[in-house]
């Protein structure tokens, strides 16, 4: 439109002219080409302006699609984000609540230290109490993690085939009672063992088989530890007969030692769970 508008306006000038008769044939003709050129720069500059346009928009679509992107981006690492923060939480708990059982378990390891060390030290003088019998060879002292147990032979307490304590093993019984006597946060067993020889027949009528023999034996200690002192709470009785033999049945001495009286110091806990 533009340049149609100069090039009409620039000829009715140029006619205009020339009926007037106030310019040349070549006037005229310059005046016309002067306008022709302005009328092709004014083109020219109107297509260059209109491709700056399209290339504007070319370059406006690209970063509409750049913040559309950007935007969706955003999201995505916004939900990364509240994700991570998430997993942060739970990691902080997991980490509080490992070190609260991590401080419990010490707690726990400090205690059980501290309880096997004032055992261990019960069992001492607990053996340097029993330290006289044990050289006299009335008893023999065994010790195994947190359990102490005195093992009496037999014929020390009982009579053959019988379960009333003898005066020799009663008095050896109150000084295994006086030095166990003070342990009140200990449990005591005892266990009645005997060999592989059957009941005799004089016998029977009282004790049907080793299994009533041993268990009334252990169960005549546990009773004179009572008397003795100790609380019957402390105290359990369990006869074994000849099935925990600490040797071989097959010869005098073996027999001899598998006939014995155990007294075990054991923890409470172990006790409660036995009864």
């Amino acid at each position: 439109m533009i340049g149609k508008h100069f090039y009409l306006s620039g000829t009715a000038v140029a006619a205009a002219l020339l009926l007037g008769g106030c310019v040349t044939q070549d006037t005229y003709e310059k005046l016309q080409g002067e306008k022709n050129q302005e009328v092709a720069a004014l083109q020219s500059q109107r297509a260059a302006l209109e491709q700056q346009v399209r290339i504007l928009q070319e370059q406006r679509a690209a970063l509409e699609g750049e913040r559309n992107s950007l935007e969706q981006q955003k999201g995505s690492l916004q939900q990364q984000k509240a994700s991570l923060e998430q997993d942060k939480a739970s990691l902080e708990r997991a980490q509080a609540e490992l070190r609260r059982q991590n401080e419990a378990l010490e707690a726990q390891k400090s205690q059980l230290l501290s309880a096997s060390q004032q055992s261990q030290a019960q069992y001492d003088a607990l053996v340097a109490n029993l330290s006289e019998q044990v050289q006299k060879g009335q008893l023999q002292v065994r010790r195994y993690r947190d359990m102490l147990t005195v093992d009496v032979a037999e014929q020390l307490f009982f009579d053959s085939g019988r379960a009333a304590l003898k005066d020799s093993g009663k008095k050896v019984l109150k000084e295994v009672a006086d030095a166990m006597k003070d342990y009140a946060d200990k449990a005591i067993r005892v266990v009645g063992h005997t060999d592989n020889v059957p009941i005799a027949k004089a016998s029977r009528s009282v004790f049907a088989s080793n299994w009533e023999l041993s268990a009334a034996r252990a169960t005549t200690v546990v009773r004179f530890l009572q008397e003795a002192g100790i609380a019957p709470e402390r105290l359990i009785a369990t006869g074994r007969a000849e099935y925990a033999p600490v040797a071989p049945n097959d010869s005098p001495e073996g027999r001899q030692k598998n006939r014995r009286i155990e007294i075990t110091l054991i923890d409470p806990k172990l006790f409660q769970e036995e009864r």
